[in-house]
């Protein structure tokens, strides 16, 4: 048995946070407004090993963690906060509803141009964006240890179906991937698949390790226990059995990596962290590390150069600095594309080559992930380097191209041509990939 069994607090759990940890009382009926509209679920192991509650609401474990006001837009949360104290629980619904709709649930166009079909059906709870790598949405991972209030996917933890993606489809999975010869990798994600019970997670995997694909290489896991449990790894009921399932999965020749999301240096620095991560380290399992900049979490050159340094340390590579997406709560979290550079660049030249595999800051758009790979003046003009470091068509990786200086701009959208350019050298093709895609899904839909 469990010495730590686990326990996440809700919103229907609320009271009790507040009576166990103090929440100061003037932050006390925001925050419960919000955490009913915010999705909001967080460990014990959050509230007792990683906010300062000296420092709340600063705290940046905290912002992390609760829902905050400022997340919702001033007038809509004077009438969120009113038909909540009037106990108006249907209005409140409602409002909360639409304010949802307004976040843009899914951006970069995932719900149509990263859909898979197999034999002119299309397999929900899979996305399939660029060539070389599949996602899958187990349904029994699609919740969280904690929440992270900046969560892109957000929309699978609000209750309404026709907005997540979740997949039981075991043998769809397996022969997807083994028809589209260009996969090399398999994602798992979420949620966090790492809510899961190992021998359900195993159970996914039962084909993969019966008959290794030949095309496919590698088995990635998006996942927050790291910092969120790290008991998963080490103390679990079933941990032993993860463990020895990760051991198959390497024994079987395929390279495996937990690609692990830590948003700030403290998740790393407690003796469960470090404890969950030599143990994964000492069985074969690569963790890579990414996480977008935060405003109020960690949008500071000191964080990310820290966070890297002892990532190395334990053993784990760098992979990506996130610029946050346009979605959910952004306005409350987003940094300028000049700042996110200079924050970039800062941190990246006080850390040492170890540390340097890290790439950002990066877009994940609609088009790729388009990386800002510098600031420059360029015939007289301010401009973005830009570079596709992944993408729709293979052709764009790695190609340079230029936008305008913009010291507002935020995401890829916001950026217009350098040079008096009428459009990006990529729009022209990338407009066919969308109609090609969404020609195709509209057969599916006749068959």
């Amino acid at each position: 048995m469990s010495s730590h069994e686990f326990k996440a607090y809700t919103k229907k759990s609320f009271d009790k946070i507040k009576h166990l940890y103090n929440i100061p009382k003037y932050v006390e009926d925001a925050l419960e407004v919000s955490a009913n509209v915010i999705p909001f679920r967080v460990s014990s192991y959050v509230l007792d090993k990683l906010i300062d509650w000296d420092n709340i609401p600063e705290d940046p474990m905290f912002q992390l963690t609760f829902p905050q006001p400022g997340m919702i837009d001033d007038k809509r949360f004077a009438e969120l906060y009113d038909l909540y104290f009037k106990n108006d629980t249907q209005g409140f619904k409602q409002k909360a509803r639409n304010f949802h709709l307004s976040m843009n649930p899914h951006p970069a166009n995932q719900t149509d141009l990263n859909a898979a079909v197999l034999d002119k059906r299309i397999l929900s709870g899979m996305q399939h964006k660029y060539d070389e790598t599949v996602l899958f949405f187990p349904s029994q991972g699609q919740l969280c240890h904690s929440y992270c209030t900046y969560c892109f996917r957000w929309a699978q933890f609000i209750g309404l179906q026709e907005l997540k993606f979740a997949s039981r489809e075991k043998e769809s999975l397996y022969e997807y991937i083994k028809r589209n010869t260009t996969v090399t990798d398999l994602l798992f994600t979420g949620g966090d698949p790492m809510v899961m019970k190992t021998s359900i997670l195993e159970r996914y995997l039962e084909a993969f390790l019966e008959e290794k694909p030949g095309n496919l290489e590698n088995i990635r896991i998006g996942t927050k226990a790291l910092a969120y449990w790290p008991y998963r790894f080490f103390e679990d009921k079933d941990s032993d059995d993860l463990i020895r399932l990760f051991e198959k999965i390497i024994k079987k020749g395929y390279h495996l990596a937990l690609m692990a999301h830590f948003s700030h240096n403290r998740e790393l620095e407690t003796p469960e962290a470090v404890k969950a991560i030599r143990r994964l380290k000492s069985v074969g399992v690569e963790i890579r590390t990414q996480a977008p900049l935060i405003r109020h979490v960690n949008n500071s050159p000191e964080v990310w150069a820290e966070m890297w340094k002892q990532q190395v340390k334990l053993g784990a590579v760098p992979y990506y600095m996130f610029v946050e997406r346009d979605t959910g709560p952004k306005s409350y979290f987003e940094v300028p594309l000049a700042e996110a550079y200079e924050t970039f660049t800062k941190a990246y030249k006080n850390i040492s080559g170890l540390c340097r595999t890290v790439r950002g800051p990066s877009m994940s758009a609609s088009p790729g992930k388009v990386m800002v790979d510098g600031i420059a003046e360029i015939n007289n003009e301010k401009v973005f380097v830009l570079k596709f470091v992944q993408a729709r068509d293979t052709d764009w990786v790695n190609k340079v191209f230029f936008a305008k200086f913009d010291d507002k701009a935020s995401w890829l959208d916001e950026l217009v041509p350098a040079f008096n350019g009428e459009e990006f050298f990529f729009e022209q093709r990338y407009n066919e990939i969308k109609e090609k895609k969404l020609n195709l899904l509209n057969s599916c839909s006749a068959h």
